[in-house]
């Protein structure tokens, strides 16, 4: 059976159930999946009541053993349609008409009828959700948040780290060591600190760190924490100590957050992949200090850390390490050389745009690419300087020889086959007349990549998201489909019977809530152990995931996924539902299974 078959039911379950009080039992002649009479009318139905007894053995205890059966909708007879103008609402809506039982057996008990609900609910859920129901999920495909059609788009633009150039996990290892020899070395810090290794997956990107308190966690959209999500060092603190340190909530003030670029006056989000051993360096120091009780000032150590990581990248460690390993750090590079290779072959325009200095850039791109990778693009900048690049207009573009030296004359024209550096956007797009949508930029940083060009300048944006295509394993697992169908459908469960507040409910209530919890953490943990997938909490969005959404257009887990889409395809966002609009799209039903193309079905365009 289909996802939409599952959703319907669900939905349709879900919705009939409302907030009534035991029912009796009834004949079980009627169709126990229908709780009223419908009319079909092509692709439209009506509900109504009926006149003779219809109630829903759905609201009955289970019946041991015995299967849940599915049968067609129970029809109304001609005497029936008389009803059809009956006041109708939702469940528990006053002034709706109950249905009349005619059966004279005794009422069940409390605990019983929640129970007996409970029952067939999951009995539903774990029956009717087909094994592989969502493998048609694929880490390659491109996800929409706005439309936008390849078609309209004449010029390309290109990060260079983590965009044109992925690298392997290694490189956070040694970003890591490197680091905390600098906090050893140059600031002082205790020698036993160096005993500590990289713990590979233990942060997560999009997290955020108090500066003053020396803790790391996970901020959903609406700023507010996630319980669970916060460590001191190594150690996760307990929600009641979370709360006192908060002042009473789990909420994190606008004034004490990020900012617009990550950066706010007692909170840092980290945006791109480089931070990640960042982030394990700063719980590991945490966790030495904290467990050997030596006091220390966070602050402090928050600023040693930053400048430890950025020393690595000053002092060209990084880009040392993976040029004399082309190999063994860089990834995907002929896929990068079949993207290049089919833009221009479109007649697409391409320019590049990197913080990255040349040498290294120049390195990089002939091992992907080859020694002609300069005739690709139309424009080379590096050393931008991003974000300052976005929004400055001061520095001026300076042109490099072929030796990477700096030239003195005054650049009025950008030229294909030459190297420029510094430079700002304001002068890019007066030089090239380059603007608005026909522009297309990826970029791995939401902040210091695509967030200014989308907001001040119109162009589309795309960002790469490599944890893509580890989170859309979990996803289409069959164990994940199956646990989050069922969470989701108990909390509903739990929202239409809260009104039952007697003792005995209570007790039964308090079990469901124990078990929604376990629920939440089994769903977090198959993603990160410490702070789960990086774009949703237990039921929001991550803060993450809200800036993914506002600063691109597009997403996707590498550049190599334009390589399953024709130059004139469009992207559709899904049309998601808001709380108050029923869930009647298929997607949506189908958890977005159906909306992802396959990639048998876009071989051809390789």
């Amino acid at each position: 059976m289909s996802f939409k078959t599952v959703g319907t039911l669900l939905t349709r379950t879900l919705w009939a159930r409302g907030n009534r009080t035991p029912p009796l039992a009834r004949s079980p002649r009627v169709n126990r999946l229908s709780t009223s009479c419908r009319v079909f009318a092509g692709s439209k139905h009506v509900e109504k009541n009926k006149g003779q007894s219809c109630s829903s053995d759905s609201d009955r205890p289970s019946d041991g053993d015995v299967p849940l059966s599915i049968e067609p909708p129970h029809k109304c007879s001609g005497g029936d349609k008389k009803r059809l103008k009956e006041a109708t609402g939702a469940p528990g809506a006053s002034g709706v008409r109950r249905r009349s039982f005619t059966s004279k057996a005794a009422p069940m008990d409390q605990t019983s009828f929640l129970w007996s609900r409970y029952n067939d609910l999951k009995r539903l859920v774990y029956d009717l959700i087909p094994p592989g129901a969502c493998k048609s999920l694929n880490s390659s495909v491109i996800y929409a948040n706005n439309e936008v059609s390849l078609e309209e788009v004449d010029i390309y633009g290109f990060d260079y780290d983590y965009t044109l150039a992925q690298y392997s996990n290694e490189l956070n290892t040694l970003i890591y060591d490197t680091a905390k020899g600098f906090l050893i070395e140059n600031f002082k810090y205790p020698e036993e600190i160096a005993k500590y290794e990289y713990i590979p997956n233990f942060a997560v990107r999009g997290l955020h760190y108090d500066i003053q308190k020396g803790l790391l966690m996970k901020i959903d959209a609406f700023h507010y924490i996630e319980p669970g999500t916060v460590y001191r060092g190594l150690s996760p603190l307990s929600d009641e100590e979370v709360h006192y340190l908060y002042g009473g909530t789990f909420h994190v003030p606008l004034s004490q957050d990020s900012g617009f670029y990550g950066k706010g006056p007692k909170v840092k989000q980290f945006m791109d992949i480089f931070s990640i051993p960042e982030m394990t360096l700063l719980a590991v120091v945490n966790d030495f200090f904290f467990t050997n009780d030596i006091e220390y000032d966070p602050v402090h150590l928050f600023k040693d850390v930053s400048e430890a990581i950025g020393m690595v990248h000053l002092k060209g460690y990084m880009y040392k390490w993976i040029m004399q390993d082309l190999d063994k750090f860089i990834l995907r590079k002929e896929e990068t050389d079949a993207v290049l290779h089919r833009l221009v072959s479109q007649g697409k325009k391409l320019f590049l745009i990197t913080n990255s200095p040349f040498s290294f850039v120049d390195k990089g791109m002939t091992h992907m690419v080859g020694k002609n990778w300069r005739d690709f693009f139309d424009v080379v900048i590096v050393q931008a300087d991003k974000p300052h690049f976005f929004t400055d207009c001061i520095k001026p573009f300076r042109r490099l020889d072929n030796n990477g030296d700096l030239r003195w004359e005054k650049i009025t024209s950008l030229d294909k086959g030459q190297i420029y550096k510094q430079g700002n956007l304001f002068d890019f797009l007066r030089l090239t007349g380059w603007r608005g949508s026909k522009v297309l930029y990826f970029g791995d940083h939401l902040y210091s990549d695509l967030a200014d060009l989308m907001l001040r300048h119109g162009w589309r944006t795309a960002a790469i998201v490599p944890e893509l295509e580890h989170e859309t394993k979990i996803v289409s697992a069959h164990r994940y489909a199956v646990t989050l169908t069922w969470l989701q459908a108990l909390t509903g469960l739990m929202e239409r019977l809260q009104t039952h507040r007697d003792p005995d409910s209570k007790k039964v209530f308090l079990e469901w809530q124990k078990e929604r919890e376990e629920l939440r953490v089994m769903t977090k943990n198959l993603f990160n152990p410490q702070f789960g997938s990086i774009f949703r909490t237990c039921h929001n969005p991550t803060y993450f995931s809200r800036r993914l959404s506002r600063f691109s257009d597009i997403y996707m887990a590498s550049l190599s996924c334009l390589l399953n889409y024709d130059p004139s395809y469009t992207f559709y966002p899904r049309r998601t539902p808001l709380q108050h609009e029923a869930p009647l799209w298929m997607d949506q039903l189908c958890t977005g299974c159906m909306k992802t193309p396959h990639l048998d079905d876009m071989a051809s365009i390789r």
